[in-house]
């Protein structure tokens, strides 16, 4: 594994994390996205992170799957990556509830994931 790029990937992810939280911080149903102009641009902008996370996901998948796997199970992140292929491929497809679901239900489980696995490669340079 290349602990550079790793971290450099799952530092994005948190990122990301942090941008969709902000956005999403005056969602409060998966109506308010489509309630005007500006819900659309905020459902547009959290699709891109998603896909953006998904994306980095793949790229650490790709490289050193054991790595993941040390954190959460093949399912786990293979439904992310999954929600990263179905907005790029099927984006028409994407509908409100289910951003509003992952934004509300999932990211913090993301979150303390990605955090545990940069705690990992920084304690191993530690070392």
């Amino acid at each position: 594994m290349n602990k550079a790029n790793t971290l450099e990937l799952l530092n994005f992810i948190l990122e990301s994390i942090k941008m969709i939280g902000d956005r999403f911080e005056d969602i409060g149903s998966s109506d308010d996205f489509m309630y005007d102009a500006d819900g659309l641009m905020k459902l547009d902008a959290i699709s891109m992170r998603l896909q953006s996370i998904g994306e980095a996901l793949k790229n650490i998948d790709k490289r050193d799957r054991a790595f993941l796997l040390e954190v959460a199970g093949k399912n786990y992140w293979s439904n992310i990556i999954r929600t990263r292929e179905i907005i790029s491929h099927h984006y028409i497809d994407i509908d409100s509830e289910t951003v509003f679901m992952i934004c509300d239900e999932k990211l913090d489980d993301l979150e303390r994931k990605v955090s545990l696995m940069i705690d990992k490669i920084m304690g191993s340079e530690v070392r």
